[in-house]
């Protein structure tokens, strides 16, 4: 192991000897200084993962959160300077990790609040111009062939777990008492201006958004929804999305407006 590996795992691990390279320029103690530098960047980072995942840390508690961010931290060794991005991977961790085993539906509140902060810091797009919009849905031979593409700050997650409801209680938007975690739920997660926001939509409109989302056109991702569900309404939804300035460009197969 190099002498650089060595210091970057010494600094995780305190039980590792501190790198016998090390020296001070006032003769004192390097063990004592680097215990000092240890304790800095664990609590810094530790700190950055509990302000990035709020709602994971109130459902487990501050004492477990800490002791978890501890080991995920010692398992995936930093690879980047943005503290914004440290926990990419911390969801996956959650969910293979055996103390937590017990609330399943926690690795996907992790998810929804990790996609929270890429929708902050996603590229910025202008919503598309309802007059552009008007013409091309005004066509019905053209409307299957129609693509959309949404904002590039929207992002979909659909659990098994309430994930939506779990967040918004702990926003005070509603009750824990009234939350049934073992409820599927689809959440859209998007900014709009400079706020991020967090929309529960049904399992239809989620496989609409999907479809969207992986290239498909208007007519197959409403064949997808209406699959499964037959009520899935294609004009209310569009509405919606159009109200929530999520639809940036409109195409039609190779051509663009």
């Amino acid at each position: 192991m190099s002498d650089q590996a060595h210091f970057a795992r010494a600094l995780l691990y305190a039980e590792l000897d501190v790198p016998a390279e090390l020296c001070t320029w006032n003769q004192s103690d390097p063990a004592v200084r680097f215990a000092v530098y240890r304790n800095n960047v664990v609590v810094s980072r530790t700190d950055a993962l509990a302000d990035t995942f709020p709602v994971t840390q109130a459902l487990v508690g501050k004492e477990f959160f800490r002791a978890m961010a501890r080991v995920f931290l010692q398992a995936n060794p930093v690879k980047t300077r943005v503290l914004t991005w440290l926990g990419a991977r911390f969801a996956d961790f959650v969910e293979a990790f055996p103390p937590a085993c017990t609330l399943p539906y926690l690795a996907d509140v992790a998810r929804l609040e990790m996609l929270r902060v890429c929708a902050y810091h996603a590229a910025d797009a202008q919503p598309i111009a309802l007059q552009t919009l008007g013409q091309a849905l005004a066509d019905p031979d053209a409307l299957s062939d129609l693509k959309l593409t949404l904002h590039p700050s929207a992002h979909l997650l659909q659990s098994p777990h309430a994930v939506w409801s779990l967040w918004a209680a702990h926003q005070d938007l509603l009750s824990i008492e009234t939350v049934d975690p073992e409820l599927a739920q689809t959440v859209l997660v998007f900014r709009r201006n400079l706020d991020v926001e967090v929309l529960n939509v049904s399992l239809a409109e989620g496989h609409f958004l999907m479809q969207l989302m992986a290239g498909a056109g208007l007519a197959l991702a409403a064949d997808a929804a209406v699959e499964h569900d037959q009520r899935f309404d294609l004009g209310a939804f569009m509405a919606t999305l159009i109200r929530l300035q999520l639809i940036t460009r409109i195409s039609n197969g190779d051509m663009t407006p």
